[in-house]
């Protein structure tokens, strides 16, 4: 499998994800240092570009930039609304046209999912592949049911876990083309 020569991380930082949102944060702070063209952003009630904060070589000090980027850590998710809003500002003038755009979210969505999905649908038009990676994926019995995940997943090429540092060593893999991971 080719690989895509950017990439993109949504790194989701509502109140759902606190328990994961520093492990994916730095996650994308190793992934960013890593690749040449890495891209992050936080989505939550607002989307928020964190790629420079996520530049410092130190990660505590990384960290500490997001931090005081984030204005909406630990609030509500609006996944679909920030995602039309990456794809208005960004993706479509070239962000994500032709990368591995990453969504690190569990799927919880505030407003209605159909627009999560409508936003899902424009992106894997432009994406060389969607992955998503959830932290809750990996619970016994889990099921994509939320309503934001049944909206996106059809447009999703990657469905990985996201809450072990094997799952992250996965996800590298995955977003690298050099290990391929279905649906669930």
């Amino acid at each position: 499998m080719a690989i895509a020569d950017r990439v993109v991380l949504l790194v989701d930082v509502s109140g759902s994800m606190t328990p994961y949102a520093d492990a994916l944060l730095r996650f994308a702070h190793a992934a960013a240092r890593a690749r040449h063209r890495t891209e992050v952003f936080s989505v939550g009630t607002r989307l928020t570009r964190l790629t420079r904060e996520l530049s410092h070589r130190d990660a505590d000090t990384a960290m500490a930039a997001v931090a005081a980027a984030i204005p909406d850590w630990s609030g509500g998710t609006r996944l679909g609304a920030q995602l039309k809003a990456f794809l208005d500002r960004w993706g479509q003038r070239g962000m994500a046209r032709g990368a591995v755009v990453v969504v690190m979210s569990d799927g919880w969505e505030r407003d209605d999912p159909a627009l999560l999905g409508e936003q899902m649908a424009r992106l894997h038009r432009l994406a060389h592949r969607v992955v998503w990676a959830n932290p809750r994926r990996a619970r016994p019995g889990f099921e994509p049911l939320v309503g934001g995940l049944v909206a996106a997943l059809p447009y999703v090429d990657n469905f990985v876990d996201g809450h072990s540092l094997e799952s992250y060593e996965h996800l590298a893999d995955v977003v690298a083309g050099r290990e391929v991971t279905i649906r669930a």
